[in-house]
């Protein structure tokens, strides 16, 4: 496989409200809540096994292809960069990338491949999704590939790190 691809797990389609989430004790699939706002997420969303971001969850990823997959389901992920934010004081970090799978996207191969406009799509729905909730997300720049690939490198080594401490 090729380093910048990673298995991505979907917890939450393309364009949907719903919040799902992967119980990591049981392995299986519950409904967190409806966001509050009147928009759905703008690409896949889901999370890297065998990670830990400083959140103290497995690294978030978006996955931007052409059809809305389910929840739980695999989905080989070329990651182009990241996106910074604040989420309620901690520190949380959105992978960004395309399905590898999907012919529409063989060229992204970069973050300045995907087109300026899915990149603010993006920034604006972390920016307010959660603003009916009255939780406070600041939303910073986004990272290159290379940065991308650094951090999924540096939450697997908290994640082991961690595994090894239990």
């Amino acid at each position: 496989m090729k380093k910048d691809v990673v298995q991505a797990i979907i917890e939450i389609p393309y364009r949907s409200r719903n919040k799902y989430e992967v119980d990591h004790e049981t392995g299986r699939i519950k409904l967190d809540r409806v966001l509050y706002s009147a928009m759905g997420y703008p690409a896949e969303y889901g999370f890297l096994e065998g990670t830990l971001a400083l959140d103290g969850d497995p690294l978030d990823i978006l996955v931007i292809g052409t059809e809305p997959t389910y929840p739980g389901c695999i989905v080989p992920a070329r990651v182009v960069g990241y996106l910074e934010a604040i989420d309620n004081g901690f520190e949380d970090y959105k992978l960004i990338s395309v399905v590898d799978v999907d012919p529409r996207y063989n060229e992204v191969n970069e973050l300045s491949d995907l087109s300026p406009f899915i990149l603010d799509e993006i920034k604006n729905f972390f920016e307010n999704y959660k603003t009916l909730q009255h939780i406070e997300v600041k939303v910073g720049r986004y990272h290159d590939k290379q940065d991308a690939l650094e951090l999924i490198q540096k939450c697997k080594e908290r994640y082991e790190k961690k595994d090894n401490n239990e």
